[in-house]
């Protein structure tokens, strides 16, 4: 899960308080990112997913950490040739620098995700 543009200007951080998994935004068209808590080297967001898949010539590779659950729905993630089914409840760590590619995520719900990137650059705003 590399870092990826807001989908939608719409998008914003989630308050401190709430529930991760209500009032998620429409993702059937494209999965939708939502930072919740963003400190110096270390950056949480949620990811709602509905049927999207890593384009197989687009890897992702990053050179930070990072730690992912799935709270919601069904996924398939894979690092470096290996293959992961994901259920609620289910983690995984990538390390940085390791190609991955999420190769599944529900067709039929929305898949919910924590990521947590650690050890993430600083970026400046644009």
């Amino acid at each position: 899960m590399a870092r990826k543009t807001m989908v939608s200007p719409q998008s914003t951080a989630i308050p401190p308080i709430g529930n991760l998994l209500v009032a998620l935004p429409a993702a059937t068209a494209d999965e939708r990112f939502t930072d919740i808590l963003h400190r110096p080297g270390c950056r949480i967001e949620r990811i709602v997913s509905h049927g999207q898949t890593t384009a197989v010539d687009r890897p992702y590779c990053q050179a930070h950490d990072e730690w992912v659950l799935v709270l919601a729905g069904a996924a398939q993630v894979n690092v470096e040739g290996t293959e992961t089914v994901l259920s609620p409840g289910d983690h995984l760590f990538i390390p940085a620098h390791a190609s991955h590619w999420v190769t599944f995520t529900a067709p039929d719900r929305p898949t919910v995700w924590l990521a947590v990137h650690i050890g993430e650059e600083e970026t400046p705003p644009t």
